[in-house]
């Protein structure tokens, strides 16, 4: 049996969507693949050389007995401390024996994001109701177009027949119909492909800011956590201001009065989106201390016409979502009283 070359065991390592580290036995890390990067949201050049304690304060225990006992064990559902939450996985661990063979030198952790298989089902179910939402939406914008036209074209005959007095209701009925076609135009959403150029994502995130201060004035203090080595994204600049500007309007409104929103910039390695696997992607993430999402409309949020207030439209999220779709990425969200995160993953087009 052949042994395999360290460079290839090195690539397999790097590609599994298992996250591996490795730690000597001072408990110090050695190596971090990038799935365990994603997992953590450190990367290997801030992980290594440090104590797994700083990352995973409440697993040293069980990494000495492993050392001691020279015994692998699994540790189902385990809580991984991290900022603002908790991620929920599961760990195997294994010790390597030293040349000597009579204790072991080192343990490799391998680590299964538990919540990111059922993120990405659920994923999958988005992605899956807004493709049927949509197909709906469109269906029902081109069966009323059909009848708005004509009521405004016969409203517009009516009017040269009529007197100075009855015209001003052959008016209100071109009015109304305009309305009602802007409605029907804004549920279908964005009526163009996007025009893809190179983006890069803390422009849109300042642009934004700034129509915000301008909208909002200083009740409302942003917050920014951008991360300066991101590369920029193959994106439509007008569309991706738009969403950006949804979701930021959004938390805006959910502070109702004073409070922070948090724009931040991050990226995701070996990251799936759907069905699709990329190496890379964007994180970004507008986060507010507003009163956060009803339960009730948890599971509706991105869907046209669901909105928790009596003067919204309920289509600022859907749009969101359609134009962040068309660039073939997703939008989630957490959501807690005094603590709501929407994250746009957007996948890099890396240059090979």
């Amino acid at each position: 049996m052949g042994i395999v070359p360290v460079s290839v065991s090195s690539q397999i390592i790097e590609n599994l969507t298992t996250g591996v580290v490795t730690i000597d036995r001072a408990l110090v890390v050695c190596l971090v693949n990038p799935a365990a990067e994603t997992i953590f949201e450190f990367s290997a050049k801030q992980m290594v050389g440090q104590p797994i304690a700083r990352f995973w304060p409440d697993i040293g225990l069980l990494l000495e007995q492993a050392l001691a006992g020279g015994q692998s064990f699994t540790r189902r559902d385990a809580r991984l401390p991290l900022v603002g939450r908790d991620a929920c996985v599961d760990l195997t661990v294994t010790p390597l024996m030293g040349r000597a063979g009579d204790r072991a030198d080192s343990l490799v952790l391998e680590i299964h994001a538990v919540d990111r298989l059922r993120r990405l089902a659920h994923d999958e179910e988005i992605v899956d109701h807004h493709q049927a939402q949509r197909l709906v939406v469109q269906g029902l914008a081109h069966e009323i177009k059909n009848p708005l036209g004509g009521l405004r074209g016969a409203a517009q005959l009516l009017e040269r027949q009529l007197g100075a007095t009855e015209r001003e209701y052959t008016r209100i009925i071109m009015r109304e119909a305009d309305r009602l076609q802007a409605l029907v135009d804004r549920l279908s959403g964005p009526a163009r492909l996007p025009r893809k150029t190179a983006v890069n994502i803390h422009q849109i995130f300042e642009h934004v800011r700034s129509l915000m201060l301008a909208e909002v004035g200083p009740a409302v203090h942003f917050r920014r956590d951008y991360d300066p080595s991101l590369p920029e994204l193959n994106a439509d600049p007008d569309q991706l201001v738009q969403a950006v500007l949804n979701l930021v309007r959004n938390s805006v409104e959910a502070l109702r009065g004073p409070g922070t929103i948090w724009l931040r910039s991050r990226v995701e390695r070996q990251f799936t989106i759907g069905q699709r696997r990329h190496r890379q992607v964007l994180r970004a993430e507008i986060e507010d201390t507003g009163r956060g999402v009803p339960p009730a409309l948890r599971e509706t949020l991105f869907y046209p016409m669901v909105t928790g207030r009596p003067e919204g439209t309920g289509l600022g999220l859907s749009i969101a979502q359609d134009i962040v779709r068309r660039h073939d990425g997703l939008i989630e969200y957490q959501s807690e009283p005094g603590r709501t995160v929407f994250r746009l993953f957007l996948p890099f087009e890396v240059k090979t």
